[in-house]
């Protein structure tokens, strides 16, 4: 179905440039004022949202609105039973490792050397008495999932394939992308086929052009030097305007109207069906309480020795883990993910790793008293809020 627009072709239409009313004032008489058109031209701005007759209704998208709103479309039920999620690989070993005394000292110089404040004294002085291992493990499950929304959108036609009614629309899960590497991010837009048709642009009714908001249309505006008498100093004509009282508007060149920034003069536009596909890598990690003083906060900034590794469609939860927390967080956030990302998406593939962040508690004698410091993470950062030897610094 050929759709034509509402009104003829009027790119060759003039909206100010043979204004009558333009024309050079007599000697002594009052300058001119904008014409009567102008005003009704003020109103001819055109609806800013299109109305909903402009869009068809098409078999599988009853539902799809302007500019989105329409929310994220439930995947089809799977045509072949899904596969079952398979118990993970046996860890025979959770080795923990510790870092020797040389690391935490090497450590300690590293981050004192960063502080501009902090004297090396601690450091050089300071005598370790003892150090502390404890067991941090992270765990981390992420759900790479594909999600699909749909939307009513339109562009300028010139010349683009239409296709509406030729044959019934894929549905919005039927139509072939490319998808990632699995837990990579990515977004597509894409026109859904067989959608597509021509409608005259509800913005500027077809015609290509809108009235210039700055002269109304008119073609002319008051002359800002002698703010539309034609005169300047008694019985001297303004050069600006010639005594007209009026100029030519800037803004349209003296046309009274402007190409229309919706359809660009093309009179018609393309209106379709957008597809956006979203390729999301939903994680969620959980780190083991540990008694040693350290803030979780800062384990977040480290990686970790990784002493497990599990991906599939969808994961079991761990299984011989030796500590139970670990266990009983990796069941809980397996069975959230799989309940809460089916619902509104397609889940693609799942991965859920257990690190070790080593975490090791540094006590040392400096001065006669005792004080801590912290290494962390395999980049052996460490915390020390209460480092013994600072000073305050003016900055000039």
């Amino acid at each position: 179905m050929e759709y034509q627009p509402v009104l003829g072709s009027h790119q060759n239409r003039n909206y100010g440039m043979a204004n009558p009313g333009y024309a050079p004032a007599a000697q002594g008489a009052p300058a001119m004022f904008a014409p009567p058109a102008a005003a009704a031209a003020v109103d001819f701005l055109g609806p800013s949202a299109p109305p909903p007759s402009m869009f068809d209704s098409m078999p599988g998208y009853e539902g799809t609105l302007a500019g989105g709103g329409g929310g994220f479309l439930p995947p089809p039920m799977p045509a072949s039973p899904v596969p079952q999620p398979q118990p993970g690989p046996a860890q025979p070993q959770w080795n923990i490792p510790s870092i020797t005394e040389e690391t935490a000292r090497d450590a300690f110089a590293l981050y004192a050397s960063s502080k501009c404040c902090y004297s090396a004294a601690p450091v050089k002085d300071g005598v370790i008495t003892s150090m502390d291992a404890f067991n941090t493990y992270r765990y981390r499950l992420e759900t790479f999932t594909e999600s699909r929304s749909t939307e009513w959108s339109h562009e300028p036609y010139h010349g683009q394939p239409v296709d509406a009614f030729s044959q019934p629309p894929p549905g919005p899960w039927d139509v072939p992308v490319k998808v990632p590497s699995f837990f990579v991010e990515d977004e597509q837009v894409m026109k859904v086929p067989y959608t597509s048709s021509t409608k005259a642009c509800h913005v500027c009714v077809g015609m290509g052009r809108k009235p210039c908001k700055d002269c109304a249309g008119a073609g002319n505006k008051v002359c800002w030097v002698c703010n539309g008498s034609g005169y300047r100093h008694g019985e001297d004509r303004c050069h600006h305007c010639s005594g007209r009282g009026r100029e030519n508007c800037s803004h349209c060149q003296g046309q009274g109207s402007m190409q229309c920034p919706t359809c660009h003069g093309k009179q018609q536009l393309l209106v379709y069906i957008s597809l956006t596909v979203k390729w999301t890598n939903n994680s969620d990690n959980y780190v083991v309480e540990q008694s040693s003083g350290l803030q979780l906060d800062n384990l977040s900034k480290v990686s970790g020795k990784e002493l497990f590794r599990d991906s599939q469609y969808l994961v079991y939860p761990v299984i011989g883990f030796p500590d139970p927390v670990v266990v009983n967080a990796a069941e809980r956030l397996v069975s959230e993910h799989q309940g809460k990302y089916s619902r509104t998406s397609r889940i693609l593939q799942q991965r859920q790793t257990i690190e070790l962040i080593p975490v090791t508690k540094v006590t040392y004698s400096w001065k006669g008293k005792s004080h801590i410091y912290f290494v962390y993470g395999n980049e052996f950062k460490v915390n020390a809020d209460n480092y013994p030897a600072t000073c305050c610094c003016t900055v000039m």
